[in-house]
């Protein structure tokens, strides 16, 4: 009897009751988390122990600070459920207390829900999961705690240990040298704010490219190359400072924004339209309003001519073939005779003659003095045609960082690696796949920068 009675009030001050029900899904989440700590380098029977387990359960996802709010919510609700059993015995104050405990208990359930969605969120990107994983872990977190902990398929690419490390806080603590001509990227942060919380997405990359210069990105999933791409073409301005041919891209913003031709991976021309009428489009929008019909038509064709289209002048968008489709959306960008196009996968879906025959009409778009930046998956079957090489890579707290930035032969000795796509499985983490060795390269990169 004196057991039964010290087990309830140990299960009321623990977990606000004894329902069998409530006993069981705590039995269940501790199991989970006890898997997730463990794959995390954390001590599992630590998911044992409330306020040490929600501290930890912070120190998993890489949200120290938020863990241990969450942890401090949790203390406080075991102190109002330990409280409130001194007060059974008084009727008066048993009363009194019951409101006080409603309004309190309701706060501090409004703040561990807050508080558990943010470490929740942080659990997602260490695990590299889909954001709506969130729904669940906002309902039954038992649930996917049982499965990251335990299911195989399941693994944290950082460990908290990687999460809290400053081994990658080493910046290179130089700027590229601005020049009149050429583009110059000095970026120093992209940030975004998630649950309140600034997230760095990209810091301390610098470079100055030629004019002529055809460049390749290199970078694994998540490395930040549609964010850096975003951020030199203005769309998504960084704290940085990016200058094309002696002109600052985010202050001349209007002015500049046809000087950039961006090519994204998916189209959007109209499959009703001919390829004339499609570039005549482009034409009206991108060239300067005081040009006569005749002379946006003469850069019409003149555009055609170099892209190899006039054959198909008046075919449907939707009659073409892939190669053809893709000159023609590369052209679109080229009307206003842009000094730097950016390509996201051009080559997609193409065979590789066809993909050869597009990169070889890029490189002589470049060879006239045009900087080109491309990102492609299947590099090394063009890499001939290439200047330079630009690799991003995920530091060990998940934000982008500058690996390598310089010529395709220094970039093999630099790395060790003889292939593009060798250099990219380098700097991915084993969780992908890869070598993990992205910290030792931004570190290395970053010392060459600084010496």
């Amino acid at each position: 009897m004196i057991l039964q009675t010290l087990l309830n009030l140990l299960l009321t001050i623990f977990f606000g009751g004894s329902e069998i029900l409530t006993i069981v899904l705590s039995l269940l989440g501790i199991v989970g988390y006890w898997g997730i700590f463990r794959k995390c380098g954390l001590t599992g029977w630590h998911a044992a122990i409330p306020v040490l387990r929600e501290a930890d359960i912070g120190r998993a996802a890489g949200r120290e600070r938020e863990g241990r709010v969450y942890a401090m919510d949790a203390a406080l609700i075991i102190l109002l459920n330990a409280a409130s059993i001194l007060f059974l015995g008084d009727p008066v104050r048993g009363e009194r207390y019951d409101m006080f405990q409603l309004g309190a208990t309701f706060v501090l359930s409004v703040l561990t829900f807050i508080y558990g969605m943010k470490v929740s969120l942080g659990l997602i990107e260490v695990f590299g999961q889909k954001k709506r994983w969130i729904l669940l872990w906002a309902v039954f977190d038992f649930i996917p705690a049982l499965m990251w902990g335990w299911m195989k398929k399941y693994q944290p690419q950082w460990t908290a240990e990687e999460l809290k490390s400053d081994a990658t806080d080493y910046f290179s603590g130089s700027r590229a040298e601005v020049l009149d001509q050429g583009l110059t990227v000095n970026l120093e942060e992209r940030t975004a704010t998630e649950f309140f919380k600034k997230k760095y997405l990209l810091r301390d990359i610098h470079m100055y490219i030629q004019p002529g210069h055809m460049v390749l990105l290199l970078g694994g999933s998540g490395a930040g190359k549609t964010t850096y791409l975003n951020a030199v073409n203005g769309y998504e301005k960084a704290k940085a400072e990016v200058v094309l041919n002696g002109r600052n891209m985010y202050k001349n913003y209007k002015d500049m924004q046809y000087d950039i031709g961006f090519v994204p991976q998916q189209d959007l021309m109209r499959g009703s339209d001919t390829v004339f009428r499609t570039l005549m489009d482009a034409a009206t929008l991108r060239l300067p309003t005081e040009l006569t019909r005749v002379q946006r038509q003469e850069r019409v064709e003149e555009v055609m001519t170099i892209f190899g289209l006039t054959p198909v002048k008046d075919s449907l968008v939707s009659k073409l073939s892939g190669g053809q489709r893709k000159r023609l959306s590369i052209a679109m960008e080229f009307i206003p005779n842009p000094s730097l196009f950016i390509l996201d996968e051009p080559d997609s879906g193409l065979d590789g003659v066809m993909a050869r025959e597009l990169f070889q009409q890029l490189r002589q778009i470049a060879d006239h003095g045009k900087i080109i930046i491309v990102i492609t998956h299947t590099p090394d079957r063009v890499i001939d045609l290439f200047d330079d090489v630009i690799v991003l890579a995920k530091d060990a707290k998940r934000t982008g960082r500058l690996a390598y930035f310089g010529p395709i032969e220094e970039a093999r000795t630099f790395f060790g690696r003889e292939g593009m796509e060798e250099i990219v499985k380098s700097v991915n983490r084993k969780e992908e796949g890869g070598d993990g060795l992205a910290d030792d390269f931004i570190r290395r990169y970053a010392e060459v920068q600084h010496a």
